[in-house]
């Protein structure tokens, strides 16, 4: 009874994720939803820019720490370690509901694009940017990510075990493509308002601390695999051809003796990019 009661939770904080993620897209995309971006209750300026800010640091504030190994140590003496992770997208969720929930537009017009050829490569921009977030963490787990995996094996009886190292496309050209598409969902957009601007800003900024800490916690964790893989692999802007080649002829040529499996990099670990979403 447990482990259903642990796979349904599992299952319920999957499915809620799904529906708060399409409803940022509309939130930041100013369509669909009755509150968006540019859309809610009004008030102040400086009251609109102190609460919005209240809200992202928030947001920022749950996502990273909970992420962290510290954390993560002690939170699990409370909650099973089986359900961690959805409890964390739980978390999250929660988190950016209210931000939508509580968000105060602040309406004045920063930009504006007004042709229709603009308009249209603004919002395939916006279009790219919501759909490489999940199509990237399809390539290094999704359901690890986002906790079903623990779940799943927890209800089959089996042991959890961490996703190894390895550097799939589209990792294996840019060290943090979640945060380029993050940026691509926040920033492309035809009408920028002051608001959306603070919220693009604000996460801009977030996303560029964030991937300085993660990064700290891989090279602790992972030791001279990251740091090689560092060195190879850009952080922000993509290299035009795939590393792995490169990073496979200059093991070789370190050590004959060791397999081609050893002299590549194994993965990215699973809380690498969970922290953007989401």
């Amino acid at each position: 009874m447990r482990r259903i009661l642990f796979f349904t939770y599992g299952v319920g904080c999957y499915l809620l994720f799904l529906a708060t993620y399409a409803y940022l897209a509309c939130f930041v995309g100013n369509f669909v939803v009755p509150r968006t971006i540019n859309t809610g209750p009004a008030a102040p300026p400086i009251w609109a820019t102190a609460i919005d800010i209240a809200l992202l640091v928030a947001f920022g504030l749950q996502h990273s720490v909970m992420a962290r190994p510290a954390f993560k140590a002690r939170w699990t003496q409370l909650v099973p370690q089986p359900i961690e992770r959805s409890t964390y997208v739980l978390a999250s969720c929660l988190v950016l509901i209210a931000l939508m929930w509580f968000w105060r537009p602040i309406d004045v017009v920063v930009w504006n694009v007004s042709t229709s050829v603009g308009w249209w490569l603004a919002m395939t921009l916006f279009a790219i940017g919501w759909l490489l977030v999940p199509l990237v963490s399809i390539a290094i787990s999704h359901f690890d990510l986002f906790g079903m995996r623990q779940v799943w094996l927890h209800l089959v009886g089996r042991e959890y075990t961490s996703l190894a190292f390895r550097t799939p496309f589209p990792y294996n050209m840019v060290r943090h493509p979640l945060y380029i598409g993050w940026a691509l969902a926040f920033w492309a957009i035809p009408t920028m308002t002051l608001g959306h601007l603070l919220f693009a800003i604000t996460l801009t900024a977030y996303m560029i601390l964030a991937a300085q800490i993660e990064e700290r916690d891989l090279i602790h964790h992972f030791g001279a695999k990251y740091q090689e893989y560092r060195h190879r692999v850009p952080m922000f802007v993509p290299r035009l051809t795939p590393v792995s080649t490169a990073m496979q002829t200059s093991a070789e040529s370190e050590s004959d003796a060791q397999s081609a499996d050893s002299k590549i990099c194994r993965g990215i670990e699973e809380d690498h990019h969970a922290h953007a979403h989401s």
